[in-house]
């Protein structure tokens, strides 16, 4: 080789070095660059630290039953320990088998990837389960372009990378679990386990941890409500992959992959299902009330009352009153909060459960039998105007309507307003059997709504005034408005236990004693007189005992208690 040859290869050797060298520093540098949020948007390490999502305000009752959620994101933290082995075993298998020996990049999965996209033979994604939680915590923009794709890429290693710094391999897992969306308003593991299994975490088993692990694919494509062909095909590919790294043996995925889906206990949690609905709405406006403005009320006893509340219940106003450790003021629906109440579950579930069966099989159908045929029903209004008296109640009910509401907001017309009301739509409506699909117009529905009895019931324990059971009516998804809080009745015969106990606990009465029925008169506080009557002619005038007069709600029997 001439002395010419050789200049010329050192040269090159020298050119080759100081590319790669150059290269591998600005490759840092850009890597570096990044992490100090220089080249964009990087979440510092207490963002790391304390990672923000929505997480439902969560009511517990006084048996420490979960009663229902306030939520934007219907999502629940849980630890690591409250998961079931099973839903480790197939993530893990199914998502990255090597997420025990990575630290957040694996960097054989991304050129085993790069060399499938090279040569058209992909086999699966690189993203390791820390990347893909730093995709989660700090998402990408939507609708983004290809460079804007691989950049975001490359902030996910560094978040990945610092995330494996911060927590350890069990936290990370749980972190995933807790930021994943499974479809149906179930954001988190433990909402999804319950919405579809009714099951905590913990208690998951094989085929149920694989086909939610499944669905983390595609939450709506691999829906085992609405695809249970493809769900049930995507488990068979967890089930496999957890068999193939020797998480379950042959013989458990033989079995499991033929396993029919069970989703006897689906249900979506919302604000409207669960136990005690019209107690957790109670509770929220209780909660979120703000302090008294005199100069928003009408009614100055209302003003009154509502003021004497905000002084007296520590309840009333609770997230104004109790700022968070900055100053900031709570959110019901996203900061997670745990709210115990001395609601007893066990008595609130047979509550409604008592409702439902006597208003369902005894008293709505004698209702419904009572009215059949009858004009005006189910209004007892006779006479020549009683049909005009029952268009003001329809025409009112309608006016209270969120859709007259919209539609006057909109400008819509009176004649445009009864137009839409008047014309036949598809309607779900309720009915004891269960909600039915029918043709009604909106007009209709009212009507067909003023059918239903209503009731309201609160159970209070006398030594500490705890609320045990609260219900508000007989449907909050259907009827929302609470008969406890907000309705206002007189007490009426209701109060007459109370007249006849404070008698015979004065030693002058027992059950056996005779009482007249007989009409006497009652000087009310203002002077006025007041002379009791009876709804029935039973007995009238004549001596009864004390026990026969309560049986019968005999007015007169009372006020003569009263008087004594």
């Amino acid at each position: 080789m001439t002395t010419k040859v050789k200049s010329n290869f050192k040269k090159h050797i020298v050119r080759f070095w100081i590319v790669y060298v150059s290269s591998l520093v600005l490759i840092a540098l850009f890597f570096f660059f990044i992490s100090l949020g220089w080249l964009g948007y990087m979440p510092s390490l207490e963002e790391l630290e304390n990672p923000r999502s929505n997480l439902a305000s969560e009511i517990y009752s006084a048996d420490n039953q979960l009663l229902g959620k306030f939520y934007i994101e219907n999502r629940s933290n849980i630890h690591y320990s409250e998961l079931s082995p099973n839903l480790v075993h197939a993530l893990i298998a199914t998502e990255d088998i090597r997420f025990e020996k990575h630290s957040g990049v694996d960097f054989m999965a991304f050129f085993r990837v790069f060399y499938g996209v090279m040569t058209g033979d992909s086999k699966g994604g690189g993203s390791t389960i820390t990347q893909q939680l730093a995709k989660n915590l700090f998402p990408r923009k939507s609708n983004p372009g290809i460079f804007s794709v691989i950049f975001s890429k490359f902030k996910e290693w560094i978040v990945a990378i610092k995330l494996e710094r911060n927590y350890t391999k069990e936290e990370i897992l749980a972190m995933y679990f807790n930021t994943v969306d499974f479809g149906n308003m179930a954001y988190g593991i433990k909402s999804a386990s319950m919405t579809y299994f009714n099951k905590e975490p913990k208690d998951l088993n094989i085929d149920e941890s694989a086909l939610l692990v499944g669905m983390l694919k595609a939450p709506s494509w691999y829906n085992p409500v609405h695809n249970k062909t493809r769900a049930m095909k995507r488990r068979e590919v967890v089930l496999y992959q957890m068999y193939h790294y020797n998480f379950i043996t042959r013989e458990q995925y033989d079995e499991i992959k033929t396993r029919p889906i069970d989703l006897r206990h689906f249900q979506v949690q919302d604000h409207t299902s669960g136990l005690a609905p019209y107690f957790r709405e109670y509770l929220r406006m209780i909660m979120s009330a703000n302090k008294p403005n005199k100069d928003e009320y009408d009614d100055p006893e209302q003003y009154r009352q509502d003021s004497i509340e905000w002084v007296n219940n520590e309840l009333y106003g609770w997230l104004s009153k109790n700022p968070k450790p900055d100053g900031s003021q709570y959110n019901l629906y996203r900061d997670g909060l745990k709210i115990y109440t001395t609601i007893n579950s066990k008595m609130q579930r047979y509550a409604e459960e008592a409702m439902a069966e006597h208003l369902s099989t005894n008293l709505q159908p004698t209702f419904f039998n009572l009215w059949k045929g009858v004009k005006n029903a189910p209004f007892d209004l006779p006479g020549a105007t009683a049909s005009d008296e029952v268009e003001k109640i329809i025409t009112l009910a309608m006016k209270r309507t969120d859709r007259y509401r919209l539609m006057k907001e909109a400008n819509a017309s009176d004649d445009e307003i009864q137009q839409a009301f008047n014309h036949k739509i598809p309607m779900r409506v309720f009915s004891w059997q269960g909600d039915k699909d029918t043709i009604m117009s909106p007009r209709d529905s009212i009507l067909y709504y003023k059918y239903y009895l209503q009731t309201g019931m609160m159970s209070v324990e006398p030594s500490t005034g705890f609320v045990r059971a609260y219900v508000g009516g007989i449907n909050y998804k259907h009827f929302q408005y609470d008969h406890v809080k907000l309705l206002r009745r007189q007490v009426g015969s209701t109060f007459k236990p109370f007249v006849y106990t404070l008698a015979m606990q004065e030693g002058s009465f027992n059950p056996c004693s005779m009482v007249p029925n007989a009409a006497g008169a009652i000087t009310l506080p203002t002077g006025q007189t007041w002379w009791p009557s009876n709804s029935s002619k039973y007995k009238e005038g004549q001596m009864v005992t004390l026990k026969e007069a309560l049986a019968h709600s005999i007015n007169k029997v009372s006020a003569y208690l009263i008087q004594q």
